[in-house]
């Protein structure tokens, strides 16, 4: 289960740096439209913020006393896909594609906060605490 985690947090902070250029290079209108309600300010700094998390998924790596990153990284995400996801249905746009894309990326958040937390349980029981 670990080192499919580990492959699965490798692929969500790929991901997630991909998107943080994005959001360097282009605005949050030209990227959805039904995104355009994100002032550029808050487009910028979740880009920043991305770049945060796409390290915070791969650090424990190095270090094991930061197990938590990957959770909390993860989590964040998450608000930005169901955040993402709002928006869209509050301008009332139609296309469901963009929803289905965010709700995956949150599903698969969703699955690394459950299997670190999981993850973390188990190491707590077998060392008896």
């Amino acid at each position: 289960m670990n080192i499919f985690l580990w492959i699965v947090q490798g692929l969500l902070a790929v991901h997630t740096v991909m998107g943080a250029v994005w959001k360097f290079s282009h605005s949050a209108e030209q990227t959805m439209p039904s995104l355009g309600a994100i002032p550029q300010g808050m487009w910028l700094t979740m880009s920043g913020l991305e770049m945060l998390c796409a390290i915070a998924l791969i650090i424990p790596a190095f270090s094991r006393s930061l197990t938590y990153l990957p959770i909390v990284a993860a989590g964040m995400i998450a608000a930005e896909m169901l955040l993402f996801t709002g928006l869209h249905f509050y301008s009332g746009s139609a296309a469901m594609g963009p929803v289905v894309y965010w709700l995956i990326v949150f599903a698969i958040c969703g699955l690394i906060i459950y299997g670190r937390l999981n993850l973390r349980a188990e190491g707590l029981q077998a060392i008896g605490a």
